[in-house]
C-alpha cells in the first residue's frame, strides 16, 4: 500500500499516521473507524492557495464539503482560507453550526427546495449556481419576497466528457446538471437572469468530472466558456466577473492511477483562461474552484477488524472485516479500486492472495478483489487508504449496521470528530403506534 502524507511503518511494524499508532486508535476508538490525516489536508489547501497566488489571478477556492463535512471540517476549512461549496440544506446546516463565514458559502444543487433556499437566504450566504429555469424563477420570487439582492452564478453544460466514470461524469451535453449551452438554454437563462432586479448575475459554473487525471477537459472546457461568454456580452452588453470551473482533480487510490500535482491543474488553467480571454479581448475574470476528493480523499484512511475467513478450494480466499458497503458503498456503486495492508503487521511481505468481504447480507459487498497481503489470520487490523472522501459522506445503516466515528490525527494526538453512532441512535427517531390497529 502506497502511504500517503504524514503515514509510515513505525518501529513496531505497525502503520503509523499523524505520529499515532493505529493499532492503538482501534483499541482506543473501536473499528470500523475513519482516520483522517490533518497535516496531508492542511498541506493540500495550502497548495492550492499558493498556485493560485503565483498565477496573479483573483480567485477563491471552495471545498465542496459534499466529499466529507462535519463540524471540525467546516472549521479546518475556514482557518485554511477556504470558501465551501454546499449542495443540501443539511450541509449548509453543518457550515452555519460551525461558524464559517457565510459570505464564502456557495449552495449548489439541482433540486434545491424552497425550505433550502430560504434558509440559505437567510444566512446571507455568499452565492447561489442556479442550475435550471426553476430555480431561475423561485430563487428570485423568494429574494424578492425577503428583501434580498442576491450573487448567482449559472451552472453550465459545456459538452466536454472527462476521462473518467460514466457516473461522475457531469460536463456532457446530456447531464441532469446546468443550462446546456449548444442548446442555446444557457444564453436564455443568462438573458433571464440578467434582467431579474434582484439578481446579481456574477458569472457562470462549470463542472465535467470527477477524478480527473489530466488538463485537457478543463482546457477545451475553458475555450468553450469564453466563446459563450463572448456571445453573452455581445448578446446583452454584460461581461460575467466569475468563471467557476468547479472541480473534479483526481487522486491516487492504486498503482494505475496517475493525477497531477496541483500547481499543475491550476497553471493549466489559469494559462487557459488568460488565453481565450486575452485574444478575444474580455476582462480577466475571476476564477473559483471547487477541489474536494483531492483534498481530503488520501488524508482518509478506514481500519478494520478481520473476522471470518473463508477459502473456497481452487477459487478464491474470503477475508470479511468488521465493516463494508455501510462505511464504503463506492466499490458496489461504480467497482472503485483500494489497495490495503495489514496495519499490525506492516513490514511482513505479501504471501497470499485474499478478497475483502463486507459484513453485509449481499454478495455484493466486496471492498476489495484479489488483494495480496501476508497470511492473514482473524483479529489482524485491515488499513484501507484513501477512504476520505465519498465514504463517511455516504455512510449508510443498512442491515442496521452503525456508522463508524472519525478521528483526526495530528503530532502524536488523535481527536474524535464525530463519534460512533450507537444501537440507541439506530432507534431514536423510530415510533411505535400507541392504539392497537383496527
Amino acid at each position: 500500500m502506497y502511504l500517503h502524507g504524514t503515514s509510515r511503518i513505525n518501529e513496531q511494524g505497525h502503520l503509523e499516521i499523524g505520529g499515532c499508532d493505529t493499532t492503538e486508535l482501534a483499541k482506543t476508538y473501536g473499528t470500523p473507524l475513519y482516520v483522517y490525516d490533518e497535516t496531508l489536508m492542511r498541506e493540500k489547501c495550502r497548495a492550492y492557495n499558493q498556485a493560485f497566488q503565483e498565477s496573479g489571478f483573483s480567485y477563491q477556492v471552495a471545498y465542496a464539503s459534499k466529499a466529507f463535512l462535519c463540524l471540525e471540517m467546516s472549521r479546518l476549512a475556514a482557518e485554511e482560507n477556504m470558501s465551501l461549496d454546499v449542495v443540501s440544506g443539511g450541509e449548509l446546516y453543518t457550515a452555519l453550526q460551525a461558524e464559517f463565514p457565510a459570505e464564502r458559502i456557495h449552495f449548489h444543487g439541482n433540486n434545491k427546495t424552497e425550505a433550502e433556499l430560504i434558509m440559505a437566504l437567510q444566512a446571507d450566504i455568499g452565492c447561489f449556481v442556479v442550475d435550471n429555469f426553476f430555480e431561475l424563477e423561485i430563487l428570485h420570487d423568494l429574494a424578492k419576497e425577503y428583501g434580498k439582492i442576491v450573487n448567482v452564478l449559472l451552472r453550465v453544460t459545456p459538452g466536454v466528457e472527462a476521462h473518467t466514470h460514466e457516473y461522475i461524469t457531469t460536463g456532457q451535453d446530456d447531464s441532469k446538471f446546468g443550462f446546456g449551452i449548444s442548446s442555446g438554454q444557457a444564453l436564455q437563462a443568462m438573458k433571464i437572469a440578467l434582467l431579474k432586479p434582484h439578481y446579481n448575475v456574477l458569472g457562470v459554473h462549470s463542472h465535467i468530472g470527477s477524478q480527473i487525471f489530466e488538463t485537457d477537459g478543463f482546457v477545451r472546457a475553458i475555450e468553450v466558456l469564453g466563446t459563450f461568454l463572448e456571445s453573452v456580452r455581445t448578446e446583452t452588453g454584460h461581461a460575467m466577473k466569475i468563471l467557476n470551473l468547479g472541480g473534479g482533480f483526481g487522486i491516487r487510490y492504486t498503482e494505475g492511477d496517475t493525477p497531477l500535482p496541483v500547481a499543475n491543474y491550476v497553471k493549466e488553467m489559469t494559462d487557459a483562461v488568460r488565453e481565450q480571454f486575452t485574444k478575444r479581448e474580455y476582462p480577466l475574470p475571476e476564477i473559483w474552484i471547487e477541489p474536494g476528493r483531492s483534498i481530503v480523499g488520501d488524508a482518509g484512511t478506514t481500519l478494520y477488524t478481520i473476522g471470518s475467513i473463508k477459502e473456497v478450494p481452487g477459487i478464491r480466499k474470503y477475508v470479511a472485516v468488521d465493516g463494508g458497503m455501510t462505511d464504503n458503498i463506492r466499490p458496489a456503486l461504480y467497482n472503485a479500486s483500494y489497495e490495503a495492508m495489514l496495519a499490525n503487521r506492516a513490514y511482513e511481505e505479501p504471501e497470499e492472495t485474499v478478497s475483502i468481504a463486507g459484513k453485509c447480507c449481499e454478495s455484493g459487498d466486496m471492498l476489495i478483489w484479489d488483494l495480496k497481503l501476508p497470511t492473514v489470520a482473524s483479529w489482524d487490523l485491515l488499513a484501507v487508504s484513501c477512504t476520505g472522501a465519498y465514504n463517511y459522506s455516504m455512510a449508510n445503516n443498512y442491515n442496521r449496521i452503525t456508522r463508524p466515528a472519525v478521528v483526526f490525527v495530528r503530532d502524536a494526538q488523535a481527536h474524535v470528530v464525530v463519534e460512533r453512532e450507537t444501537f440507541a441512535d439506530l432507534v431514536k427517531n423510530d415510533r411505535v403506534r400507541t392504539k392497537e390497529f383496527v
